[in-house]
């Protein structure tokens, strides 16, 4: 078992280059363990300024746990993010985050470490 107490509080992702208001960074991953088939956990943090827009190049599940977040899509579906909301992002969709304020997301993904 791996545990990280209090994660949502303590943990601070890393800013993501090229961004002045996106971070994000795994906390655990399954990648030594199981490299053909990894997942990886941890957070993603928006604050107001610039939208990010990331197509995905793998299957991700997504929890609101803090503040809001506008999410949309390549077909134009756009949705308001509360905290308990879930989101499933397939492998090769484009989505546009921004936020009012700021949002912090739990995220797993299949993918390798730090292979967002």
């Amino acid at each position: 078992m791996h545990y990280h107490a209090h994660a949502q509080s303590t943990f601070k992702p890393s800013q993501i280059p090229g961004t002045g208001n996106a971070y994000l960074q795994d906390i655990y991953s399954s990648d030594k363990l199981d490299p053909e088939k990894p997942i990886s956990a941890g957070f993603y943090r928006l604050e107001k300024g610039e939208p990010l827009v990331y197509t995905y190049t793998y299957h991700e599940m997504k929890i609101i746990v803090e503040g809001e977040y506008q999410i949309s899509d390549e077909s134009g579906l756009s949705l308001t993010a509360k905290p308990g909301d879930v989101f499933f992002f397939e492998k090769g969709a484009t989505i546009t985050f921004s936020t009012p304020d700021y949002g912090l997301a739990f995220y797993c993904g299949q993918c390798a470490k730090d292979g967002a």
